[in-house]
């Protein structure tokens, strides 16, 4: 019977060259913090307890996580890795095995971390390795006779030994009761003075555990954040990654270099998606749904057929099939749009709901709305919904159509196949069947002129 499985991610340093007043692992990547990236691994490992040590920034990172799921333990002052790992050996059973992660390390596969556990679970200590060209900085290393013996960091290696290209990520796997004995062991007689983790492989291997060594399928899946250069870096490795699992789903993407997902993105059949768009949050896009160049879409759901032309934002809202949504138009939160929907430029829908084959195609507003089907509004509508202090409903049924520079004040409702003429303020409830309007009679002034600008004297 397998050990089981506690996670603990170190995420407790300050990150000095982000040059920022927010904790390291708090930075986003791809919409998510760096260590809710490391979390989703540990949930998909299936972790029966993920412990985070943090430090620099207080309860930020706490705060900031709001997992249930987590334990969070404070390293007060940071005096090495091995020291971050004392901290939370308390809280870790004897009987489990331990995997140890960084909470700034965001991008390694749960495939990646599984033969490690299975390592630890077998009693060895797993270890994950990577082979650099250029591996300054580094942890080396050191076999005898094809087996890891120890690990030297970079500052205390020999010339020799900083010749090696096979470094340590820090990434391990091991079983608890072994990693509670060593790291009380650790010395810190070294040219940093701190409390190395990396010193428990030559404990091991003193105490007879063998070490086994993996390596990740991608470099980046073991590369670190310690720079706005490095986070911008690996934003582009993910965005490719997320990309490339498009385009083999089916979608088309127009330049797969320019896409941005923060969060998920499910699409349907023959997708296509243009240049610059943004999707955060959930976004579910159906069959043959078209995506028009530098869209925002968050938390949105698109059924089939539906074409975004270019520059329209949707947030918070679901749209229904064969819609005709831009360009340059902006859906607000709480909007449902049925079928054969029109919203074109410059329109902005806020919290309402648009039934079958209604269109505002120019220039309007409309907020807490109900519309029924077929309705048509011309440019310049605007719904007057807000007070001030309160909001108010404005319903308008099936067939109505209202005329171009229209204001309806709320609460109100216009009644099923009314005609509101151009111009209008509509303040009482408009009749079904009826032409309502509200127009100042015209009238032409004769005679007059129109002002001339006078010549200044001098």
């Amino acid at each position: 019977m397998h050990s089981i499985l506690e996670i603990l991610i170190l995420a407790a340093g300050k990150g000095t060259r982000m040059r920022s007043d927010l904790p390291k692992v708090l930075h986003r990547l791809a919409g998510k913090p760096l260590l809710g990236h490391v979390v989703d691994a540990a949930h998909a490992l299936g972790a029966a307890q993920t412990c985070v040590v943090y430090g620099f920034g207080g309860e930020a990172v706490p705060q900031s996580m709001a997992d249930d799921t987590l334990t969070f333990v404070l390293q007060a002052e940071q005096h090495g890795t091995g020291h971050a790992v004392k901290q939370a050996l308390p809280r870790l059973s004897d009987d489990s095995v331990t995997l140890v992660l960084y909470g700034d390390v965001p991008l390694t596969h749960t495939t990646t971390l599984q033969p490690l556990v299975a390592a630890a679970q077998a009693g060895k200590l797993g270890l994950l390795t990577v082979n650099l060209a250029h591996p300054d900085g580094y942890g080396r290393i050191v076999r005898e006779d094809g087996k890891v013996t120890r690990i030297v960091e970079h500052k205390d290696a020999t010339p020799a030994e900083r010749a090696i290209q096979e470094v340590n990520t820090g990434i391990l796997a091991v079983a608890t009761r072994h990693l509670k004995q060593w790291i009380a062991e650790l010395k810190n007689d070294n040219a940093q003075g701190e409390y190395y983790l990396t010193d428990i492989i030559a404990l091991a291997v003193r105490k007879g555990v063998e070490v086994e060594t993996h390596q990740p399928a991608f470099e980046w899946e073991v590369l670190g954040v310690n720079s706005k250069a490095q986070l911008a870096a690996l934003e582009r490795i993910h965005q490719n990654e997320i990309a490339q699992a498009l385009l083999d789903a089916g979608v088309t993407l127009m330049d797969p270099a320019r896409l941005d997902v923060r969060g998920s993105l499910v699409c349907g059949r023959d997708v296509v998606i243009d240049v610059n768009c943004v999707f955060e949050g959930i976004v579910q896009v159906g069959d043959g749904v078209q995506v028009g160049a530098n869209c925002v879409l968050r938390n949105v759901t698109v059924a089939a057929g539906t074409r975004i032309d270019a520059f329209t934002l949707i947030d918070d809202a679901v749209i229904g099939e064969a819609n005709r949504l831009g360009p340059f138009s902006r859906i607000r939160p709480g909007t449902t749009l049925a079928r054969d929907v029109h919203i074109g430029n410059f329109v902005e829908i806020k919290n309402s709901q648009i039934d079958d084959g209604s269109k505002i195609n120019h220039l309007s507003y409309i907020g807490d709305t109900t519309m029924g089907k077929r309705v048509n509004i011309g440019a310049g509508t605007i719904t007057c919904n807000y007070d001030g202090a309160n909001k108010y409903r404005t319903v308008i049924e099936d067939e109505v159509f209202v005329g171009s520079d229209t204001q309806l004040v709320a609460p109100i409702t216009v009644g099923r196949g009314a005609t509101l003429g151009a111009g209008t303020t509509l303040t009482m409830d408009a009749p079904a069947g009826e032409l309502t309007l509200s127009r100042a009679k015209q009238f032409t002034l004769s005679g007059w002129k129109r002002p001339v600008k006078q010549k200044k004297e001098g």
